[in-house]
Formats: C-alpha cells, structure tokens, sequence
C-alpha cells in the first residue's frame, strides 16, 4: 500500500486495511513516505522494499503524487531497470504492469483514470512525463467520504486543477467528441460545486460533485492531453515547491489569454459551460467573458480560503520567471496546445501572472 503520512496518521487508511484482512489478502508493506511533488528517488527506494517483499500488486490513497508514485513503482516491480533512462517519455513499456487499485483523496489530478504520471526530477529541477496505455489504474475508487478532511485550499486547488484538465483538454489540438464530452459534463459541476465546497467542506453532496468531475476531466485529458498552462505549471513546479493545482489556477486565465486569437469559439462554449451569459455576442466577446469569469473564480477562492491567485504570492522569485517560460515550451503538454508555444510570448502571460 503506498499513501501519506497524513493520512496514515489520520487512520484513513484504516478500513481499506480492515476490509483487506476480512478478504484474507496481506498488506506486507505500508509506504508513507510521499511528498507533495511525486520524486524519482521516492520511487526508486519505494519499489526497492517493494521488491524484496515480493509485492504482487499495489493499491494507492492518496491524491496525485501518491498515485503517480504507485505508477512509477508498479514500473519498476514489473520490469525493473531505470525508470528515466528505460521508461521516460511515451509508450515505453514492454507489457502489462501488476495490479494497481488506486483511492484519490484530492479531487483534482484524475491520475486515478489517466495513462500518465508526472514524476519531478529533483536533481536536474525538472518534471519527466510517463505515458503508457499500460499505465492506469485497474481500478478507481470514488468515495467522497475521503475527501471530507481535505482542507479548503487545497479542496480549491485540487479542483482547480481538474477544471485546467477540462479546459485544456477541450481546446487541445487532439480534441474529439469523446473528450469533449466529458470536459463539457466536467465544468459545470465544478462550477457549481466549488464554493461550497471550500466553504462547507462537510457537504458530502458536492465533494462528490468534485470527485466525479475530477475523474470527468482525467478522462478528457487522457483522450486529448492539456497544454500551455500545465507546461508552465509543470516548470513552475519544478523550480519553486508550488502545489500543481494552485500553479495551474495561477496560471489558467492567462494560458486562456494566450490561446484566444485561435480558440475564440471554443472559449464561447467554455463561457456558457462555467454559466456566462452570452446571448448576442460575437465568439470573441463571449470568449472574453469566459476568461474574466475564470479570474473572478480565482479572487472568490482567495478571498474564501486564501488560494493565491499570483506567482509572488505562491513564493515564486521574479528571477524565475523567464526560467518559466523556457520550462513550459520543453514541456511535453505543450506539444498539444493549440497555438504554438514561443517562450518570448509565454513570458508576456508569465510575468502577468506574477
């Protein structure tokens, strides 16, 4: 079982362990020891004690980083060798991996559902990206009863990240009808669920709202991968110790802005998915409104739990900022943004999200 210190200390962990006993199957090993940006080196000593217990598949609770750890180490434990040199990159794997069950506790990353992991390489500052059909989960398991401790920024941070999956992945340039199907569902519940959720974090009725939305949105970017706003976020992330999800709520309103000139009309139908009104606009002007009421959103959350809505006030220094936008144009996701990704234009957004 791979989780986190909190929630091993909180016991949340306890009736999946109970439940495991009574079906007579053995947790020979319970790893904690995740930190918030899943890391190679947590990894490689993770699936080490993995191996010498002779682990026959992995179950996972946590939010993104304890999933994504899962992954990696379910690599490892399958087909051993080095996971950057043998794995990093897209379709890599040689075959199936052993049994993965994975429990989010964050409404927010879809690892849950997605082929992907995002796992930061500490020694270089940068986050490598893993991208296998074998790579998901078997199996996902929703109960929003697990999500009722999550503290109100980063329930908004979470589900912040969950709506960029949405929205990314409804304007990327491998958008279909599958994806933008469940981006469409995905964004109007977590608009109308986000609030109350930060503020009456007791409402089981719309931290489920959340949950399923998260997974919605992991879905849609599984089929049509996201964009600018996660490279910057990524290269953020991997310079600075800023939450993913608060990076890509800093930094969402103004990857809109730099896709507009080529995204007008789909940015229309977002404004109507996060309820604008835009009877009688032009695409431009009804794109216009979706992104001011994404920025609105964002000083609502501040203003609610305390959800920072600018770099500097993540703790990001000005002198990362240009490091940023390089980062973002490497980054994999932006790749599949649908306007391409210069780092002297990037830079523009950058510095107004600072």
């Amino acid at each position: 079982m791979i989780t986190d210190k909190m929630l091993l200390q909180l016991g949340v962990v306890n009736p999946v362990l109970e439940g495991l006993k009574n079906a007579g199957l053995e947790v020979v090993s319970i790893f904690s020891d995740v930190p918030p940006n899943s890391e190679l080196k947590v990894i490689r000593r993770c699936a080490d004690e993995a191996i010498a217990k002779g682990v026959e598949g992995i179950i996972a609770i946590g939010g993104g980083s304890v999933i994504d750890t899962a992954k990696g180490v379910n690599i490892l434990l399958t087909h051993g060798g080095d996971l950057v040199n043998d794995y990093s990159g897209a379709e890599t794997l040689p075959g199936p991996l052993k049994p993965l069950i994975a429990i989010p506790t964050t409404a927010g990353t879809g690892s849950e559902v997605t082929h992907a992991a995002v796992i930061l390489d500490e020694a270089n500052h940068t986050k490598l990206s893993f991208v296998d059909r074998n790579l998901a989960p078997h199996l996902a398991i929703l109960d929003p009863e697990l999500t009722l401790g999550l503290p109100a920024k980063l329930t908004a941070a979470t589900a912040m990240d969950a709506l960029t999956h949405a929205i990314e992945s409804f304007t990327s340039i491998q958008a279909n009808p599958v994806s933008e199907a469940f981006a469409a569902k995905a964004i109007p519940l977590i608009r109308t669920n986000i609030l109350n959720a930060v503020l009456h974090g007791e409402n089981l009725e719309a931290r489920g709202a959340l949950l399923t939305a998260s997974t919605l949105a992991g879905i849609a970017f599984d089929h049509a991968m996201v964009g600018v706003v996660h490279g910057m976020a990524h290269a953020t992330g991997a310079l600075a110790p800023v939450h993913h999800g608060t990076a890509n709520s800093i930094f969402l309103p103004w990857g809109m802005e730099y896709n507009l000139k080529v995204c007008a009309k789909k940015y229309a139908e977002i404004a109507k998915l996060l309820g604008v009104k835009v009877n009688g606009l032009s695409s431009q002007a009804a794109a216009r409104k979706g992104i001011d009421a994404i920025k609105r959103l964002r000083e609502q959350l501040h203003h609610a739990c305390g959800l920072p809505y600018r770099l500097r006030d993540a703790g990001v220094g000005e002198e990362l900022l240009e490091a940023i936008a390089e980062g973002a144009v490497n980054d994999g996701t932006s790749f599949y943004n649908p306007r391409e990704v210069v780092a002297e234009e990037v830079l523009k957004e950058v510095r107004k999200a600072y």
